[in-house]
């Protein structure tokens, strides 16, 4: 049972939390951009644990169905169509063999992630799902999709179960706390960095007083910025330690790059500050061209923040347990558990 790919889409990759524990030997955390939606699309798709959803990339993909299954779509609003008709981001769906799922213009944000339950059937290297592009590891034969992929479902939905859990479906209320909603902000909040010390007054005025515009040298593994230099009081040779999700470094030109989920292992310029956790969503859902501006937090006030996060993720996985048992009723028998 499985979905075959008509259309690749621009770049569709299979992303989960993410490679941990391996940046020692070099190989990135990896994972999805947008984990929020990542999470979110998991959960409404009545998953647990962390498989791996498709992350789609701004034009997105063609799939046909060829067995019934139920997924969910959250993140960028890429207009998605079951069978030609407009498709709701944020609702668990049911898909019948034979239906296929497209997706046209782009109305708000770059990625959008696809979640089936019980996930699809890919090996786990090094621990995750994720794929590694310039590694060319994980994910689906480590790579983007291509036309004519056959992607098997590790769980598909009974025939004669179809109509009555789409009904029910369709009905199911799903309150999405509002730390978990897609609210646009003016600013991404940040925290100063390990060498905010190293840089000038004049530096810090311009971080948190200028608008920055992502450049087209961006991608998985940084955004690279272009405003005011961000000069440093002297140049200083620094000891290479972990990049991490968030980090803005300055290397010697003065413009800052925002480490991404592909970031290298190890870096060795200054961080002048981090973008806090709650924030990273919403710097993953823009693209280049698109301008951001900083505005400073403490570090309480940003554990504040990701703890209300946590909290509102849990609550909401608590709060779709009936989803996750009426989906389960529906299950094909012989499918994996």
């Amino acid at each position: 049972m499985s979905i075959t790919v008509i259309r690749p889409g621009l770049s569709s990759t299979f992303q989960d939390c993410g490679r941990h524990g391996f940046q020692h030997l070099g190989v990135p955390v990896g994972g999805a951009m947008d984990l929020r939606a990542h999470q979110l699309a998991n959960l409404i798709a009545g998953n647990t644990g962390d498989p791996a959803t498709l992350e789609i990339t701004l034009i997105g993909p063609t799939l046909r169905f060829d067995a019934a299954a139920c997924i969910a779509m959250a993140g960028a609003d890429l207009s998605p169509t079951i069978n030609g008709e407009p498709a709701p981001l944020g609702r668990p769906l049911v898909m019948r063999a034979g239906d296929v799922l497209a997706f046209g213009e782009r109305r708000s944000g770059v990625r959008c992630y696809l979640a089936w339950h019980g996930g699809i059937a890919l090996p786990h290297v090094l621990g995750s799902q994720s794929t590694y592009l310039r590694g060319a590891m994980g994910g689906f034969q480590g790579r983007p999709l291509r036309k004519g992929d056959v992607l098997p479902l590790n769980r598909h939905l009974r025939e004669d179960a179809l109509d009555t859990l789409a009904t029910e479906l369709s009905h199911l209320s799903i309150y999405l706390p509002a730390t978990l909603a897609n609210n646009p902000r003016t600013h991404l909040r940040v925290m100063r960095g390990p060498h905010t010390e190293l840089f000038t007054d004049e530096a810090l005025v311009a971080l948190f007083g200028s608008p920055y515009r992502i450049t087209n040298e961006s991608d998985r593994m940084g955004y690279r910025l272009q405003g005011p230099e961000l000069p440093v009081r002297e140049n200083r040779q620094l000891l290479s330690e972990g990049a991490t999700f968030g980090s803005i470094q300055v290397p010697s030109d003065g413009l800052p790059i925002v480490l991404m989920a592909d970031r290298q292992s190890i870096g060795g310029y200054p961080k002048i500050a981090h973008v806090a956790t709650v924030d990273l969503p919403q710097l993953a859902q823009h693209m280049p061209g698109d301008e951001i501006r900083f505005e400073e937090i403490g570090l309480a006030q940003a554990q504040q923040l990701d703890n209300l996060r946590e909290q509102a993720l849990a609550r909401l996985d608590t709060s779709l347990d009936a989803l996750r048992r009426r989906i389960e009723q529906s299950i094909a028998q012989g499918a994996p558990a």
